[in-house]
């Protein structure tokens, strides 16, 4: 079971209440005025802008005829949403990251496609370094407080019920020389153990000879999938420049299916191992 995250507490919370509320028959802006609130800031508490209270719940739970079992679950889901997680302690982390790296910490299963360089819970302490300081809008003040950030997402992957990660990338990834030849060699021999040690963390390359293998370009994206049956899939997307969510549905039912495709252009688990291995001999 993934640890309690407040980020995936909040969200929880709300697409349950929006659930119960329509299959109630309640359309949104006349049970906002029956619970005390305006159309608008209800509009704001169900996509997740705005946290309920003890005191603002309980008329909410009163009218949609919450039965006692599940009202304890959703005060709960309001108790764990109120914690601040690790993520939050960083100026340099802006709201949509972390958003992020809440559901990271909550998900029991990562899917995760880049076609040039290592996912973020992957990477080695000095890869991270080289990646983070050759970014230009990055000050070198900050580079050590975000290398620590990374370094602390790679938890989820150890301990009691670490978070099965299945990454695939594109054989360039395994050349790409991220902080030099050194650098890149660590971070491959770093891959090697995880996948010889590590049965909750499986690397699949995608291999130049692959016909389809450059199908998905230089994207990146993540999948993530969560204990509660109440939760759907969470995308995220990044470039370059950019990450955010992807929060309709059709769209991270497409990158589902992308990296299906992915996955079956992509090596075996051992042949994986084999060929990382190789150029880490290099």
């Amino acid at each position: 079971m993934a640890p309690t995250s407040p980020v995936v507490a909040r969200w929880e919370l709300v697409r349950r209440l929006r659930e119960l509320r329509e299959q109630r028959g309640f359309d949104s802006a006349g049970f906002a005025r029956a619970v005390g609130f305006t159309p608008a800031n209800w509009s704001h508490v169900e996509k997740g802008r705005r946290v309920l209270t003890g005191n603002t719940i309980g008329p909410v739970l009163d009218l949609l005829a919450v039965g006692e079992r599940e009202r304890a679950e959703l005060l709960g889901l309001l108790a764990a949403g109120k914690e601040r997680g690790w993520w939050t302690r960083s100026a340099l982390i802006g709201p949509e990251l972390q958003r992020y790296y809440g559901m990271e910490y909550g998900a029991d299963s990562i899917r995760s496609y880049d076609s040039l360089v290592v996912p973020g819970m992957l990477q080695t302490e000095a890869y991270a370094r080289a990646l983070i300081a050759a970014d230009v809008m990055i000050r070198p003040a900050q580079v050590e407080q975000l290398v620590a950030v990374r370094m602390r997402r790679r938890k989820r992957l150890h301990g009691h019920d670490p978070v099965a990660l299945t990454a695939v990338v594109g054989e360039a990834t395994l050349l790409q020389q991220v902080g030099g030849q050194a650098v890149l060699c660590a971070q491959l021999e770093y891959l090697a153990g995880l996948l010889r040690t590590r049965p909750n963390v499986d690397i699949r390359v995608i291999p130049f000879a692959a016909p389809d293998g450059a199908i998905l370009g230089g994207a990146s994206f993540h999948l993530l999938d969560f204990a509660s049956k109440y939760l759907p899939t969470f995308g995220w997307a990044e470039s370059a420049v950019f990450g955010a969510p992807v929060d309709n549905p059709d769209q991270v039912h497409d990158l589902a299916f992308a990296f299906v495709r992915a996955l079956d252009q992509s090596l075996t688990r051992t042949e994986s191992l084999a060929l990382i291995e190789k150029y880490a001999a290099v």
